[in-house]
Order: structure tokens, then sequence, then C-alpha cells
């Protein structure tokens, strides 16, 4: 596995700044300093991403949320494109709003993750490859995520009546059975929810895990096996 040098620099009360080198990871691990890095790593990717997630247009441009669209979502949709192209593009846009509409309840369950992190969860993130914090923030958050902005989600799709569009749309279209089983012939709300909130929840974490990325070589740098 991959391990890492934490070069940092902390400013400190006086303004001064103060550079430190630590080179065991078991010393990490058990530190301040490198706890107080590796979220600091991580709450600036939440940062990233709330920002992206509380503009709408930002979030309708951003590739990492498009990545974290589920299968299903997507099928659903190259479904869409062949009959009511103009409902991919409504569906995105009223996902768009309801990323806006929950980010606000997504920042603080993802922050006191952060902040809960401890010498253990370090350990691991410094003898892991890249994207670990990420992983580590997304195990611990990720269901509990998805169960605080599904209703919200759920009531944001269904002001917009996008379910009863699609469904009109995809009228007789015996391929939802073959998504959702059984002889499913209408798209639930409650299953457009649950995808749309597993979306928001995924591409949160693509951005928090790109940022990590490009971003933890400056204070982890590799030492090697």
């Amino acid at each position: 596995m991959k391990k890492y040098i934490i070069a940092a620099a902390l400013v400190i009360g006086t303004g001064a700044v103060v550079t430190t080198t630590v080179n065991s990871c078991t010393t990490l691990a058990t530190t301040d300093l490198g706890l107080s890095i590796i979220k600091k790593l991580l709450l600036n990717g939440i940062d990233k991403g709330v920002n992206v997630y509380s503009n709408k247009d930002a979030f309708l441009q951003n590739n990492m949320v498009d990545k974290a669209l589920p299968k299903q979502l997507r099928e659903i949709n190259s479904m869409l494109e062949k009959v009511a192209p103009s409902l991919v593009a409504k569906e995105r846009a009223y996902i768009a709003d309801a990323a806006v509409y929950t980010v606000n309840i997504s920042k603080p369950i993802l922050v006191n993750a952060v902040n809960s992190l401890n010498a253990q969860d370090v350990t691991r993130i410094i003898q892991g490859e890249k994207g670990t914090a990420t992983l580590i923030l997304k195990e611990k958050t990720s269901q509990q995520l998805i169960a605080a902005i599904a209703p919200k989600v759920d009531e944001q799709l269904n002001q917009y009546g996008i379910v009863k569009s699609i469904n009109t749309a995809l009228s007789g279209n015996n391929l939802l059975g073959s998504l959702f089983g059984g002889n499913t012939t209408t798209v639930n709300s409650g299953g457009l929810s649950q995808l749309a909130s597993e979306q928001l929840v995924n591409g949160m974490f693509n951005i928090i895990e790109d940022y990590e990325i490009q971003n933890s070589r400056s204070l982890l740098g590799p030492l090697g096996k």
C-alpha cells in the first residue's frame, strides 16, 4: 500500500508559519497535526462540492455529477431521448433544483463526519491509495445522506410533476419492467427520487474525491512501498 509523507504549513495565532515534516505513519496517525491536515483536505473538498451544488448551472455542467448518474436512471433517460428528449433536460434541471434545495442538509452531515475522524482513520488514509479519505467519509455518511435528502428530493420532483410526465411519455413501454422488475410499466415516484438522491450523494463524493486526488500531493507526498 502507498504511504505518505506530510509537509504542513500551519498559520498560528501570531501569523507566523510553522512548517513540519512528519515521517512516521504511526506518529502521524496519533498527532493533532496529522489529523488536522486530513480534516482540512476533506473540508476543502466538501466546500468545493457545496459550491457546485449551490449553483444550478454549475451543477448541470459538472462532469463529476454526470458520472454519478445511476445505471437505471441513465437507461430511463435513454428511453426518453427516443420519445420525449425535452423531458430529459427538464428532469436534469429539476434534479439540479433538488441539489440546491438539499445541499444545506448534506453539508452538516459531511462536516460532522470529518470532525469525528480519529487516529485509526488517519492511519488507514496515510497507508492507503489516494482517495481513501473520501472513501472513509463515504462509508461513514452515504446511507445517512440518502435517507436525509430523499424525502426532500421526492418533494421537489413531485412539485414539478416530472414523474407523471415521464410515465406519460413512456406509457406502454415494457422496457421499464426490465429495469425495475416484474411487469412494471410506470416509474414510481419513490424510485425516481431514490435514484436522484443516489446521484446527488455520489456526485458530491466524486467532487470531494477529485479534490483530494488533485490536492493531496502538496500535503501527502508518496514515500513509496
